[in-house]
């Protein structure tokens, strides 16, 4: 337990300082705080099971409350002690802060009663009537995952919740402003566009996008743009789940991977990783492990940058991951050689059997939709490419650019898509519209190729062929 006390509040510069509340309150309150992962650290150390944590918790208050120098009565429990301690003539009400208070929720996933034990003792605290309303003034708990459900019902049901699905007018402190990183980034005189391709990509109603924290201030640190991306011990299973392929979960990653978005049904979801039965399941949760981002207007998840995209690509880059996603990135290899090699028809046959199967991206009716099916079609050329670029055009970004990496002997591929027309012409028209400019400073053989998806017919047409860049005409 911590008694907060400023001693000098002139001195604090922070927002909260300024605020009309702050003298009104300052020093009003005892303040409990608990770090719960420091007691799951007890228990690996073979100091206890996941069980005991409720007790360790206890026991921890207690000592506290009595370093502080409150005197318990024989016989009473923890609650009645709270209650003393308020009731003394210059006793104060407890604010109770918790951090990762979903660590035993999370660690002991297939433990129900050391989840219902730990559950119990906070009802005890915020879901009691002769004691919450008494000794309670405030509780702040936070953590990965929201509170944990019973049915559809929340276990401790007095909470606000805000979490990354819904973090209303908290979003803001979900990590660095885009305000911040800009000051940032002029501040250590680096490149703000690195940042925001990197880090940037948690975006909520109301509020300017929101960039990962932690990978902010290492990339300050090593002078380096590039994934610090931290794994935490919760998300250790997540491989498990994925190769379940639940629904056709791994379709349905390798379209996230194309840079497509997917919609997601997060209501189901019961806030802990035991009870994972459906693809929406899975995906819900790795919002709220930060690895997909949820845009609550279109109830459709994403990858949010380039930092998360890379580590999608390596965790998925194991042979263990599964058959089917295997099955994906071999077929993904033929269509890449097949196009290099200007075999146009295999291609279109491809692509005809990939726009039939139930978890593939679907067209919708321009060349848009066209453009995630051609980007999920080409999964690995996407992991063996620096760049993939959308390309403008008439109707909006439609044509897609693979940029090879430096030292790849793959050559660039820019490819024009067409809805209901031809294949027609394809060097002609795309030097006409000088797309080898946009993969400049690239030098070496490009793989034009021209597709067109037939509505009537539900089949692809494809015409490639090979030029030599740099060529005068295309500057």
């Amino acid at each position: 337990m911590t008694v907060l006390v400023i001693r000098d509040p002139s001195l604090i510069k922070k927002s909260i300082a300024r605020t009309k509340t702050y003298q009104t309150y300052l020093n009003q309150f005892n303040v409990v705080f608990l770090d719960i992962s420091g007691f799951i650290s007890s228990v690996r150390a073979g100091l206890g099971s996941y069980r005991d944590v409720p007790g360790m918790i206890k026991r921890a208050v207690w000592k506290d409350l009595i370093e502080q120098g409150f005197v318990p009565d024989d016989g009473d429990d923890l609650n009645d002690f709270l209650l003393r301690c308020v009731n003394l003539p210059d006793g104060k009400p407890f604010v109770f802060i918790i951090d990762e208070w979903d660590a035993v929720i999370r660690e002991a996933k297939y433990d129900d009663d050391a989840q219902e034990a730990y559950l119990h003792l906070l009802r005890g605290w915020y879901k009691n009537m002769n004691f919450t309303p008494k000794a309670v003034a405030a509780a702040c708990m936070t953590g990965i995952l929201p509170i944990k459900k019973v049915g559809f019902q929340s276990a401790v049901s007095d909470f606000k919740e805000f979490s990354v699905l819904w973090p209303g007018e908290y979003a803001r402190f979900t990590g660095f402003s885009e305000t911040e990183v800009q000051r940032i980034c002029k501040r250590k005189r680096m490149s703000f566009e690195a940042f925001k391709t990197w880090y940037d990509g948690y975006d909520f109603a109301g509020s300017e996008p929101v960039y990962n924290p932690y990978s902010v201030m290492r990339a300050v640190e090593a002078k380096c743009c590039r994934s610090y991306w931290r794994t935490t011990s919760a998300d250790t299973g997540l491989s498990e789940y994925i190769k379940m392929d639940f629904e056709g979960l791994q379709e349905t990653v390798a379209t996230l991977i194309a840079g497509s978005e997917v919609i997601v049904d997060t209501e189901g979801f019961q806030n802990d990783m035991e009870r994972l039965s459906s693809r929406d399941d899975i995906l819900t949760l790795l919002v709220h492990f930060g690895y997909l981002t949820y845009d609550s207007e279109k109830s459709a998840v994403r990858i949010p940058n380039k930092e998360v995209w890379t580590e999608f690509r390596t965790f998925l880059s194991k042979e263990d991951v599964g058959e089917r996603w295997m099955m994906l990135i071999k077929r993904s290899d033929n269509m890449l050689s097949n196009t290099i090699a200007g075999n146009a028809d295999d291609v279109a046959k491809r692509l005809d059997e990939i726009g039939a199967e139930q978890n593939a991206p679907k067209y919708s009716n321009d060349e848009r939709s066209l453009s995630s099916v051609i980007k999920y079609a080409y999964l690995s050329a996407i992991g063996k490419c620096a760049k993939v670029i959308e390309i403008p055009s008439v109707k909006g970004l439609a044509d897609v650019a693979f940029i090879p990496a430096s030292g790849s002997k793959l050559p660039a591929m820019v490819i024009e898509l067409k809805w209901n027309n031809t294949a027609d012409g394809v060097i002609q028209q795309v030097m006409e519209k000088q797309y080898p400019a946009v993969i400049q400073p690239y030098e070496g053989h490009i793989v034009l190729c021209r597709i067109n998806y037939d509505e009537r017919t539900g089949k692809h047409t494809c015409e490639i062929e090979v030029v030599q860049f740099p060529e005068g005409s295309c500057g």
